[in-house]
């Protein structure tokens, strides 16, 4: 072994060495799992999920943080904002109605909302606001995929003409 790689396997050897202690505790011992930094891997999960289901009666299940929970305006004007609107008792005041705001060109969201019956574009004038796809779902699990008028309304479910099975809207996707 020549003098150069024997010097490159010290070097690497008390890189190791350095490494190991470092994993020692001020203790004497070992670092274990419990020691450890948790995971940086992104899970997801709607934050503030089991707050917004206590409240509003809205299960969000993932998504990317592009498409966002958000309050509806108390008069009509909802420009801006997805709307879904379902004849159970969800939302704020339990009046039927549930807003998302898209915050980027694209974004996605997985959700339970049963009984929707129509869901709005977030644009002010036509050809304005974010292509929305929306996945449905019936209760005998007949899966349908609507896309939403960007500026304007779409009857989904009992909403349509002739009215349709109930639905319940499981995800949004929406692109610009």
């Amino acid at each position: 072994m020549s003098t150069r790689t024997k010097s490159a396997a010290a070097a690497a050897a008390a890189a190791c060495t350095a490494a190991a202690a470092a994993l020692t505790l001020s203790t004497g011992a070992a670092a274990t799992a419990e020691d450890q930094q948790p995971s940086v891997v992104e899970d997801y999960h709607y934050p503030g999920a089991a707050q917004i289901l206590a409240d509003y009666h809205v299960e969000l299940l993932s998504g990317d943080g592009h498409i966002l929970f958000a309050a509806c305006p108390s008069g009509p004007d909802t420009v801006g904002l997805i709307q879904v609107r379902t004849s159970e008792p969800v939302g704020q005041g339990s009046d039927g109605r549930v807003c998302f705001h898209v915050i980027a060109p694209t974004g996605h969201l997985t959700m339970k909302i049963p009984a929707v019956y129509s869901i709005r574009g977030d644009g002010i004038n036509s050809g304005t606001g974010h292509k929305v796809r929306a996945e449905l779902t019936t209760d005998s699990g007949q899966h349908s995929t609507v896309d939403v008028n960007p500026s304007g309304t779409t009857q989904v479910g009992v909403g349509t003409n002739p009215p349709g099975a109930p639905t319940t809207l499981l995800q949004l996707d929406a692109s610009s």
